[in-house]
């Protein structure tokens, strides 16, 4: 058996004013989790290209099982063992669990028609194998993020990889589908199955990785066994710096109530949610998942209808029934899933950057063009967003900067509240240090802000106050003086338990 079972050596790959990736070089071997890790826009998700066929490299070689290889699209990659489960799944959603696992080449039984009880039965040995028992012949749709993930790897073991490139993998799942997700990351590595972890929690990649590389500016920096590594050094070779305080928390001046909410109710999500929120403050929302803080802040937004309750901004009772209505309303929401509801991603930068605020960019009857350019080119430089023109489609750049055109758009508004929904999910240390400044920046300003995390440390290190919800109902509010100000009673909170 060759050392390795895919090699990249010297790839260089440029597009229009970027080089992404300069000289790179990484070697995984069979059977480990090889843990990837760089800021966004450090050339992860080129390098992922480049591995699973979607790009060709300009320079360099592409190496599996020692043998030179020129992909010229993903299915040549999979067909030689190259498979890749992407942050946003490629599960079809309509058809059902056999269907996707089975979708690039289903079993033919008498005369040629699909043989759909052999494949029901091979597709739930499959997720079996993986430790999920569902019912295969149902639509993905009626399946939670973890479910969907297992179908992928399913479908990748079922086409015989030898490689599993896993993208931020744990994004979107909560703590028992991680738990579920590293025990099969354990058994694919005991089958000989090498994984490429991608992830930007560092802490994972201790629990799960043998080695790791960092790439920083499309260039390989190191690769050393994770145990010859702790959070400094690899915070260190991924920014270029060290990073002395994670959580670079202002403490602002308690204003006024900008936001209350009385006995709100939404039949079925949510109940008898009361609380307020002031300027120069963060209010953190912390809670397992599906404990309903996305959906109070989608109903308070006007994403989602109330059935009870009322909604006062600073001190007067609004009636917000559309998310224009809460624009209008000083009501800013930064929504946890950025590619689908916070972004067009086929629009350029400086589109999604005004898109919130474009009844304020005429001039008489007309677009001020001459706004548009300059309000986008001041957040470009304000939160370091990495784009070769103001004019370039961002969904094709990194998540974290994505991230950060949403966050322009919101802050262009100059919304007096401003809701941020689990803001730094899927971004690196060095971009979330420049949300949570974001954050101070509006808290100095005397803004109110929001935050709903489900990373405690977050919770902890940004919030003035944390609300912690349980099944739709609040279970505790607690002050950032207080004794129960710890990830203890918040974990107690969550679970329903009672703090003393």
């Amino acid at each position: 058996m060759e050392e390795y079972i895919v090699e990249l050596k010297n790839v260089t790959k440029r597009f229009p004013g970027v080089i992404a990736l300069k000289d790179m070089n990484i070697q995984v071997k069979p059977g480990e989790v090889h843990g990837l890790i760089g800021e966004n826009g450090a050339g992860k998700s080129t390098l992922i290209k480049i591995f699973t066929g979607v790009y060709k490299a300009d320079e360099g070689e592409v190496l599996v099982e020692g043998e030179t290889v020129n992909f010229t699209n993903p299915r040549e990659a999979m067909e030689l063992g190259i498979a890749c489960v992407y942050q946003e799944l490629n599960t079809i959603k309509e058809v059902s669990v056999t269907d996707n696992i089975f979708i690039s080449g289903h079993i033919k039984g008498s005369f040629g028609l699909l043989d759909y009880d052999q494949m029901h039965k091979e597709a739930a040995e499959s997720l079996n194998k993986l430790g999920i028992d569902v019912d295969v012949t149902k639509p993905a749709e009626q399946f939670g993020m973890g479910v969907l993930q297992m179908i992928e790897i399913a479908k990748a073991v079922r086409a015989q990889a030898k490689i599993i490139i896993m993208d931020e993998p744990t994004s979107s799942l909560g703590e028992q589908e991680v738990e579920q997700l590293f025990k099969t990351i354990h058994q694919l590595k005991a089958e000989g199955i090498a994984i490429v972890f991608v992830s930007h929690k560092l802490e994972e990649l201790f629990e799960i990785c043998d080695r790791v590389t960092v790439i920083r500016d499309g260039m390989h920096i190191v690769t050393e066994d994770i145990e010859n590594m702790d959070n400094d050094k690899l915070i260190a070779a991924m920014v270029g710096r060290t990073l002395d305080n994670l959580f670079p928390k202002v403490i602002g001046e308690k204003g006024d109530v900008a936001l209350e909410v009385n006995d709100l109710m939404s039949v079925g999500v949510f109940e008898d949610i009361s609380f307020k929120a002031y300027n120069g403050q963060v209010l953190g929302f912390s809670g397992l998942v599906g404990a309903g803080r996305t959906e109070v802040m989608r109903a308070i937004f006007g994403v989602d209808p109330i059935d009870e309750g009322t909604v006062e901004i600073y001190g007067k009772p609004v009636y917000v029934k559309s998310p224009q209505d809460a624009i209008g309303s000083g009501i800013a929401l930064l929504t946890e899933d950025r590619k689908t509801q916070g972004l067009v991603l086929n629009e350029s930068v400086k589109t999604n950057v005004v898109l919130a605020s474009m009844n304020k960019m005429t001039k008489g009857l007309f677009i001020d063009e001459e706004r548009f350019v300059e309000e986008t080119n001041n957040k470009v430089d304000e939160l370091n967003i990495k784009v070769a023109s103001i004019d370039y489609p961002v969904g094709q750049l990194s998540g974290g900067n994505q991230q950060k055109v949403v966050i322009s758009k919101w802050l262009v508004s100059d919304s007096d509240i401003y809701i941020f929904d689990e803001p730094t999910r899927g971004i690196d240390v060095g971009a979330k240090i420049e949300v949570y400044n974001t954050m101070n920046q509006l808290v100095e300003q005397g803004k109110c802000v929001i935050m709903i995390s489900s990373e405690l440390p977050e919770i902890l290190g940004m919030s003035d106050r944390v609300i912690v919800m349980r099944s739709g109902r609040i279970m505790a509010e607690i002050e950032r003086d207080s004794e129960h100000f710890n990830q203890e009673s918040i974990m107690t909170a969550a679970w329903g338990g009672k703090l003393a």
